[in-house]
């Protein structure tokens, strides 16, 4: 009795949709601002990309320093109890 309901936009936009976008963007921002629109966006884009990458790889160095102490530290002290021992005999 009921039909079911489809949305208007289910999961890809295709053809027609993207068309509608496109429309709705060039009434609201005019022709002339969509490629500096998309420029910008790209390079903000870019941005956050190189931002992201350099956290991670400070993050990555902080690892590794923090493996490198804790080797360093146990590699003392095995040697503080080595010549503790020494000394006591």
């Amino acid at each position: 009795m009921y039909g079911t309901i489809t949305p208007l936009f289910p999961g890809l936009p295709g053809g027609p949709e993207v068309l509608v976008v496109l429309l709705i963007l060039v009434l609201l921002f005019g022709a002339n601002k969509i490629p500096k629109l998309a420029r910008s966006t790209g390079q903000a884009m870019g941005e956050f990309k190189r931002g992201r990458e350099e956290i991670e790889e400070e993050l990555q160095q902080m690892d590794e320093d923090e493996d490198e102490e804790s080797e360093a530290t146990t590699s003392s002290d095995s040697a503080t109890s080595t010549e503790t021992s020494t000394e006591t005999n």
